[in-house]
């Protein structure tokens, strides 16, 4: 269901720190330095990223913080984005589409659900 979970901070180190120790006992290294500024961790297929929000406002519960659901198509991806808009969910970012990024190009749509709260649709593309 999920692809991946980003959660903002205000103390990148500090984070770090935190989510090497919690993550840690349950088995996985420490976070990767990213060309971002931010830190990654990989497990199975999934991610959990700590970052400073991209907008350069403060971190806080909804800003910074994204929840990634595995789509299993490119039309899945718009399918979901639409649901969501059709039920009080917000259109953000650029629209649904083609990202080039680190991990090869992916299909994504965000939006934000009707709390906030902001999600990602994603659906990895063959190289």
């Amino acid at each position: 269901m999920f692809s991946h979970v980003v959660v903002g901070t205000n103390d990148l180190e500090r984070a770090k720190r935190f989510y090497d120790a919690i993550l840690g006992t349950l088995g996985h290294g420490e976070g990767l330095s990213r060309a971002q500024g931010d830190y990654i961790y990989l497990s199975e297929g999934a991610s959990f990223v700590i970052t400073r929000p991209i907008n350069g406002q403060p971190a806080s519960r909804a800003n910074g913080g994204t929840i990634g659901f595995v789509c299993q198509s490119s039309d899945q991806v718009e399918l979901w984005h639409a649901a969501g808009i059709a039920n009080g969910g917000e259109s953000i970012e650029d629209p649904p589409g083609v990202r080039n990024t680190e991990a090869g190009p992916l299909y994504l749509a965000y939006m934000r659900d009707p709390d906030g709260n902001k999600l990602c649709g994603l659906h990895r593309l063959v190289g």
